[in-house]
């Protein structure tokens, strides 16, 4: 079945890679998601981010346009296989002519350094999506608190969006870049939520009361998006599906249980898939496109219809993408 994951780390990681004289390629390598793995998983569109850690890269922009010019590069080296989308059309476009599409999207909004300039260029280079935070203070908004050393969390339920987040949201929406509050603390969420027009998404995150983790959503979190027309992306990491794993597998058995506990909450319409390849540990079930089946046949199993999961792996986001770029 067609899918389209809302998140992926893979072209940061094979950019950092790259960095350390590793020349690893998109279309074949021993990450999480290539274009090969993305082929047999029968892929419609794949989210690639462009990330960095914070605090730990001397110069956050520069990085993430050294990953930028990687995509594009990668890009039109495989046009037989994949071309980068910025519309909804584009995307069927491409599907039409038998190839998979590249979605290009930010995890870290500080890498635009507060500058609108800055994510107006990133527009034009075909971002349809951004996280405001990753897991730090930045100059546009405050994460749920989570200690880097233990891995910790608590909520963040006082600092949500800085003025100059609220200045970024507005003109995201104006462009038609869709806000991603995965990452972004609880305050931030409601922020997000009273100031927004458009639908926005949780690209990498799952339901808070199947496993208690603040990286998920909690219900009236998930009751809201679903009202705004937003989409959740369900996220493979072993510490967000079950509380009991510390780092340790990511099971099939989980995604379905946190699917149905989304569906009765905020109903089918608000779900959709975002892996967090290339950007999770652990033992996955699922381990790279490839294998996304299982997950289909799982939710056959447990009643699914096809149409239901067809709005799950797709049909859901392409709605959303077009509710949002306005294409």
């Amino acid at each position: 079945m067609k899918f389209i994951d809302m998140h992926c780390d893979t072209i940061s990681s094979i950019y950092l890679d790259k960095m350390s004289g590793d020349e690893k390629k998109l279309r074949e390598n021993n990450c999480h998601v290539d274009l090969d793995r993305l082929k047999k998983g029968d892929c419609l569109a794949q989210n690639f981010a462009l990330f960095t850690i914070l605090k730990e890269e001397p110069d956050p922009y520069g990085f993430a346009r050294g990953a930028c010019s990687l995509f594009k590069q990668e890009m039109a080296a495989n046009e037989d296989l994949i071309r980068q989308a910025s519309t909804v059309e584009e995307i069927l476009q491409n599907d039409r002519e038998g190839r998979m599409s590249g979605v290009l999207t930010i995890e870290e909004g500080g890498i635009c350094n507060g500058s609108t300039d800055v994510l107006r260029d990133f527009y034009r280079e075909g971002v349809r999506m951004m996280t405001l935070t990753w897991n730090f203070e930045n100059d546009l908004a405050y994460p749920n608190r989570v200690d880097m050393k233990t891995g910790m969390a608590v909520p963040e339920t006082e600092h949500g969006l800085k003025k100059k987040g609220i200045e970024f949201v507005e003109l995201m929406e104006e462009l038609g870049m869709a806000v991603d509050v995965s990452h972004l603390g609880d305050a931030g969420f409601w922020d997000v939520a009273k100031m927004t027009k458009k639908p926005f998404a949780a690209s990498h995150s799952n339901a808070r009361a199947v496993a208690g983790h603040t990286r998920n959503l909690t219900d009236e979190m998930i009751r809201t998006m679903a009202e705004r027309g937003g989409v959740l992306g369900i996220n493979y990491c072993p510490v967000f599906l079950n509380d009991n794993e510390d780092g340790g597998t990511s099971r099939v058995s989980d995604m379905v249980r946190h699917i149905k506990y989304i569906r009765n909450v905020g109903g089918i319409e608000c779900i959709g898939l975002g892996s967090d390849f290339d950007g999770i540990g652990g033992t996955l079930e699922i381990d790279s496109p490839a294998a996304l089946h299982l997950l289909e046949e799982a939710l056959y199993r447990e009643g699914f219809t096809q149409e239901e999961v067809e709005k799950i792996f797709y049909r859901n986001v392409l709605r959303f993408y077009r509710d949002v770029w306005g294409k």
